[in-house]
């Protein structure tokens, strides 16, 4: 018997995902395989998934205050409905508001099991701690856009929330006794935070999470969510298509990695036109991005600008696009930027088609066009060009670079 199903023969259960944001959102519907919707949330009673399918609410709680973003997490919760398999996506790098999340999220149930390794992306969980390819995750610099130091272990970021660690040794260990070590953290009033280098290790989790039976739940990454897609459904042998109406294409990069300006410059040999957008300019004299637009466009923040002041940046910038972006296909990468863009082309519903590279997710709108999201963080140099290359198989012709590209 599948361990989804209700009974022998019984319908799966339905999952109900919650996302701080929306490019993790769309990270774990893809990952969870089966037939699912992503929400812009919050939403005060979203329909609930059918047997089988899966539904993930972005409640686009990262940037906000944290009593606000636990009482968001509160009402999904509350308006789960019974049958349903529960799943917190949570950062890979522990950022957003763990803590008063996961005390929500943990509230009224028998236990939550907590693994946040992410091994696609070289993100590991060792002795309870994030390594970032093998380097703690606070003796690096991936916080650098953050305005408190990282922590210095999972169970650190997840504050007053009692838990108590699950060794390597354990997950790796007989069948059974991973289970039975789930299961004595949860009778010590304790939720289990789980070592993992692996997607074994993750399937292993997945696996004994549910094997406990109704009333666990579930928190972690998009590879533990992958790790309960493999579980739950078939393999998913889809391949991301563009659609069949050629709009022009949008790019907003929005995050402050590093990366970002190599990704651009490979658009930029390829033809696209460039949008180079100050902070200041965006912050003290905004403009609007004018249709209509080369068939590739990307339009990118430059200059330094405190942490503090992000979230003003990227609505500032969601404003800037708005007008342009509503006749096109869009690529977003950083969860609040894809969030604000789309809140300000009032898109609200969004249906996962697939991935075109880890944690870069097609979805379609409910008008047809092409969204793509990728967390900032993600990616390598190509990254930017294998999404464009995946929706616009054909040469982009050349562009002259335009260092404003806007209009007053």
């Amino acid at each position: 018997m599948s361990l989804a199903a209700a009974g022998p023969g019984g319908p799966a259960r339905p999952v109900l995902a919650l996302a701080d944001d929306l490019s993790g959102a769309a990270e774990t519907a893809v990952a969870l395989r089966s037939p699912g919707r992503i929400l812009l949330g919050p939403v005060p009673a979203p329909a609930p998934p059918a047997p089988g399918e899966s539904l993930v609410l972005d409640l686009d709680s990262r940037q906000r205050p944290a009593a606000e973003a636990a009482r968001a997490v509160r009402d999904a919760t509350l308006s789960a409905p019974p049958d349903a398999l529960l799943f917190k996506k949570v950062d890979s790098l522990l950022r957003g508001n763990l803590a008063a999340e996961a005390a929500a999220y943990a509230r009224d149930c028998r236990g939550v099991v907590i693994a946040t390794a992410l091994p696609p992306a070289g993100r590991t969980v060792r002795d309870g701690v994030v390594r970032l390819r093998g380097v703690p995750l606070h003796e690096t610099d991936a916080w650098r856009a953050e305005t408190r130091p990282a922590p210095r272990s999972v169970a650190a970021a997840l504050g007053d929330l009692p838990s108590a660690p699950v060794p390597l040794t354990a997950v790796r260990g007989a069948p059974g006794a991973l289970r039975e070590a789930l299961h004595a953290r949860f009778a010590q009033g304790r939720h289990p935070v789980c070592d993992a280098e692996t997607e074994a290790d993750l399937d292993a989790i997945a696996r004994a999470a549910l094997e406990l039976g109704p009333g666990i739940r579930l928190l972690g990454t998009g590879g533990l969510a992958g790790a309960l897609g493999r579980l739950l459904g078939p393999p998913d042998t889809r391949s991301p298509a563009p659609g069949d109406v050629v709009r022009p294409l949008l790019i907003v990069v929005g995050t402050a990695e590093p990366a970002a300006r190599g990704q651009v410059a490979h658009l930029l040999a390829d033809g696209a036109r460039h949008v180079s957008l100050t902070t200041r300019e965006l912050l003290h004299a905004p403009r609007r991005l004018a249709p209509p637009l080369a068939a590739v466009t990307v339009v990118r923040i430059t200059g330094a600008a405190s942490p503090a002041l992000a979230r003003r940046l990227v609505a500032a910038l969601a404003d800037t696009v708005a007008d342009a972006a509503r006749g096109c296909d869009l690529v977003l990468t950083g969860g609040e930027t894809a969030r604000r863009v789309l809140d300000a082309v009032r898109v609200t519903d969004l249906r996962p088609v697939g991935q075109i590279h880890h944690g870069a997710v097609l979805s379609r709108t409910p008008d047809g066009r092409c969204v793509v999201t990728r967390p900032g963080s993600y990616g390598e140099a190509d990254s930017l060009r294998r999404i464009v290359r995946a929706l616009r198989p054909a040469p982009v012709r050349h562009v002259p670079t335009d260092p404003t590209g806007v209009a007053p």
